[in-house]
């Protein structure tokens, strides 16, 4: 059975080489020809010795995700749907703005959160993602648009681990993915430019916050314990005090200064007046001498018939956020991208015969050919 190089950081791919009788420099050119230059063949990599490539062809291979189908989206945004096997197969979409470029990644198949407006929580969970399959996501959207847009240079600048599935449940193929998004010889990506995206596990929290301290957003969706607990339900488990305290603790170890909360704006449920004050109220208990500490991004509700949920007002979204922002939080409304192709937040959904006949009611959809990664 082959290893797929995918699933290494620097640092394992360093002991798998050694494992083969190879010097550390060796782990340190073969990452860079993986990531950098985003190469799947051995014969490529003529700067390693004969005898290497000899090796890993018989005992590695560098092996993506297959794509099963590809849409872009008026704006720009593409969403991929990759094959994960048995049955099963996960998103990832790339959102092109003025001045980055960020994928969305997804670490499970489906999620066993269970958050009520979340489509991806109704599909049930199948699996965790090993660390090669989180890494392929961008392994192979990079490499693609570079291909795609004629350029030699960065495309991807952001990643947001704000796919389907709950992140920091599959900690341990989830840290050595960051760490290779972050890794100089591989994607370089600064660690304001990564985002873990949590519904509330409060102790991986902490353990993050040690082992690989990127940028943090909590999905809060609501401003008390009941209705948080009727949105959320890992808030049964974790509760707003000990989730709060986490982050305060994490803002301690964070590259940026605030943690984004992730709030999304549902109709009669958590977008009244008095939903507004009590989160002030909540931000304002923790903050440290009233110094601003988070940032608030409101989102649109996308509705789907499971959830029984609407999407807010246009009133009732601005209303609430001027209450927040003159309360002196940083407060964000988040533009909707890719709604044409099912691309926004809260659409993504892992069964393949689901996401098949989804593809082919898009049919009509401008789509761009694949080209497939050498």
């Amino acid at each position: 059975m082959t290893t797929n190089l995918l699933n290494f950081d620097l640092q394992g791919l360093t002991a798998y080489c050694e494992s083969l009788g190879e010097k550390r420099f060796r782990a340190t050119q073969l990452f860079r020809w993986i990531h950098q230059r985003g190469a799947s063949d051995f014969d490529q990599m003529t700067d390693l010795a004969k005898s290497l490539r000899e090796k890993l062809k018989g005992n590695a291979c560098i092996e993506g995700l297959s794509v099963i189908t590809q849409h872009e989206s008026q704006d720009g945004t593409i969403k991929w749907l990759f094959d994960v096997g048995d049955g099963n197969a996960v998103e990832s979409v790339f959102i092109p703005e003025d001045d980055r470029g960020t994928l969305c990644v997804s670490s499970q198949a489906g999620c066993a959160v269970g958050c009520r407006f979340c489509s991806t929580g109704h599909q049930g969970f199948s699996r965790n993602l090993t660390t090669g399959e989180i890494l392929a996501q961008l392994w192979f959207a990079e490499h693609f648009l570079r291909k795609h847009l004629k350029t030699d240079e960065r495309v991807i600048t952001n990643v947001v681990m704000m796919g389907m599935g709950e992140p920091l449940q599959n900690y341990t193929a989830l840290v050595p993915a960051l760490r290779t998004m972050l890794d100089d010889h591989a994607y370089g990506l600064s660690r304001r430019r990564v985002t873990v995206s949590t519904s509330g596990v409060v102790p991986m929290m902490g353990r993050l916050a040690q082992d690989c301290a990127v940028a943090l957003a909590v999905s809060l969706h609501a401003p008390n314990d009941p209705l948080r607990e009727n949105l959320v339900p890992l808030n049964k488990k974790y509760p707003l005090d000990e989730l709060m305290q986490a982050c305060v603790r994490y803002l301690e170890f964070a590259p940026r200064d605030f943690i984004t909360f992730e709030y999304c704006m549902l109709d009669g449920v958590n977008d009244q007046p008095e939903h507004a004050q009590q989160l002030i109220d909540l931000v304002r208990k923790y903050s440290h001498q009233g110094k601003p500490w988070c940032k608030l991004n409101l989102i649109p509700f996308n509705p789907f018939p499971a959830s029984g949920l609407l999407r807010s007002s246009n009133a009732a979204v601005t209303a609430f956020a001027k209450a927040l922002s003159d309360a002196g939080i940083v407060t964000t409304v988040r533009k909707t991208r890719g709604d044409d192709i099912d691309a926004a937040c809260g659409q993504l959904a892992g069964d393949v015969k689901d996401r098949t006949r989804a593809a082919e009611r898009m049919a009509k959809q401008r789509t761009i050919p694949l080209t497939p990664i050498s």
